[in-house]
């Protein structure tokens, strides 16, 4: 039993049930509290490069590591094949692990794991859910090889383009999710999907996913994989019920299963933001990648005011699905950009934040720029923050999502000075003003420079009108 007293007149109790690893819990999360009358807590990940700056190939490792659990799982699915095949478990899993514990030697595992990959002898289909675990879906989905393919969800309403499912996360401060597949195929089928999410305590996400995969796509089988997993004992009863009413089965996969039991009720409010000493002299530059990742054009984007965006998405990223053979496109333009920014460092110590869903590219961008890298994203989750002593927030910045003003923003736990220089990826351009907020959180946290690259050609409403998709 682990015992969590976040801040005072609130206890979080954890018994572990589960840990096909053995990884620690230090090393996975710490605990921070949220002003939520849904949920006053939040498993803040140490890995998941979402809240907390994180070595890049820790995380993608977080991701290798849940693809480990499934290939096992379907390693002994298929167990009546005659054709031997070699165990990655037992060659690729050792690195892995030391990486994860001890932050030592991930770059080589990672790299390792890839050269390697994990053949798959019949097709399945991954999905992420945004905006958190976009990047871990992605990450578990990559190392497989022949016949996968990804696609996450999003909060994007995107115009000209019909939601192949929508569904509610009811816990969420964000609830509606859509799901966009240009290829209905990676959803259609008898394949198993596969939902990934960083972290179920209900469950009832992936139940009403389930349902509105089932009501248009059915199969027989469903796996849910997440860093933690801490459904109760009724909420497990749920999935069961499920699994008997639509004839189907359901395999849960987490580096952690657990139990975890709430005592009291913090009575916060939350601190205001401290005003932001801007630093007018800190240099902003802009790198434009338009002829690097290709662009899905002709699909505008409409944000929570009703205004159309017609700047192009990445076509690569998730948001409109992927397949194993189209993994090698992307990583060419992610190492050529990698190749390009390294040149525009300054100093030894480097941020990369990614933006909102945008995490999955900027993060292996990241991991192939060098040492003394690090990165995370930001995030339209408000959390409760404190300079209480082993409290995961103890600071944080709030400004208009760039994407849409009408969305508000976060970034936490940036030290002042931390860093010599930042860069901040978006996935495309933005109307004129929209990345003023972000920039002037920036240009107050003691940076030598930062550094803007628009991974999508440099586009908006203002330039396009009605012409968005020429």
């Amino acid at each position: 039993m682990y015992t969590y007293n976040i801040l005072e007149q609130l206890q979080v109790k954890v018994e572990v049930e589960s840990n096909p690893f053995g990884l620690p819990l230090e090393r996975l999360f710490q605990m921070a509290a949220r002003i939520n009358p849904k949920r006053s807590f939040l498993f803040v990940s140490r890995v998941l490069g979402k809240h907390l700056a994180v070595d890049p190939y820790v995380s993608l490792l977080s991701g290798a590591a849940l693809s480990l659990l499934l290939y096992r799982e379907l390693e002994q699915t298929n167990a009546n094949d005659t054709e031997e095949t070699s165990d990655p478990l037992s060659t690729l899993l050792p690195d892995i692990l030391k990486a994860l514990m001890t932050g030592e030697d991930a770059r080589e595992a990672y790299e390792r794991l890839m050269e390697t990959g994990l053949v798959l002898t019949k097709p399945v289909s991954f999905i992420g859910f945004a905006e958190t675990a976009t990047a871990l879906g992605h990450s578990m989905y990559a190392p497989f090889r022949g016949q996968a393919s990804y696609v996450h969800t999003t909060r994007h309403d995107v115009a000209g383009l019909t939601p192949v499912i929508t569904f509610e996360e009811e816990h969420s401060h964000a609830v509606s999710h859509r799901c966009y597949a240009l290829d209905a195929d990676m959803i259609a089928g008898q394949q198993p999907i596969v939902l990934v999410d960083d972290e179920v305590t209900t469950g009832k996400t992936t139940l009403n996913i389930i349902r509105a995969l089932h009501e248009r796509y059915p199969r027989p089988t469903y796996y849910i994989a997440s860093l933690l997993d801490w459904r109760s004992e009724q909420h497990v009863q749920r999935y069961a019920e499920l699994e008997q009413e639509l004839d189907i089965t359901i395999v849960p996969l987490s580096l952690v299963k657990g139990r975890i039991t709430v005592d009291g009720q913090a009575q916060l409010v939350h601190p205001p933001f401290a005003p932001i000493e801007l630093d007018e002299s800190v240099p902003v530059t802009y790198t434009e990648l338009d002829d690097v990742f290709q662009q899905l054009s002709g699909y505008p984007s409409v944000d929570g005011a009703g205004i159309q965006h017609y700047a192009p998405f990445v076509r690569w990223t998730g948001r409109f699905g992927l397949t194993s053979e189209e993994n090698a496109v992307l990583e060419q333009g992610i190492r050529q950009t990698a190749h390009q920014l390294c040149a525009l460092r300054k100093g030894t110590n480097t941020l990369c934040l990614g933006t909102e869903e945008f995490m999955y590219i900027p993060m292996r961008i990241a991991a192939e720029m060098g040492g003394g890298v690090k990165y995370h994203s930001t995030t339209r989750s408000p959390v409760y923050r404190t300079a209480a002593t082993d409290y995961a927030i103890y600071s944080g910045n709030i400004f208009p999502s760039p994407e849409d003003s009408s969305v508000t923003n976060y970034v936490y736990n940036i030290p002042f000075g931390g860093y010599d220089d930042v860069f901040v990826f978006l996935e495309r351009s933005v109307p004129d003003g929209h990345l003023d907020g972000l920039l002037n959180v920036l240009r107050s946290r003691g940076f030598k420079q930062v550094n803007v690259v628009i991974c999508g050609s440099h586009r908006d409403s203002q330039d396009e009108g009605e012409n968005g998709d020429e």
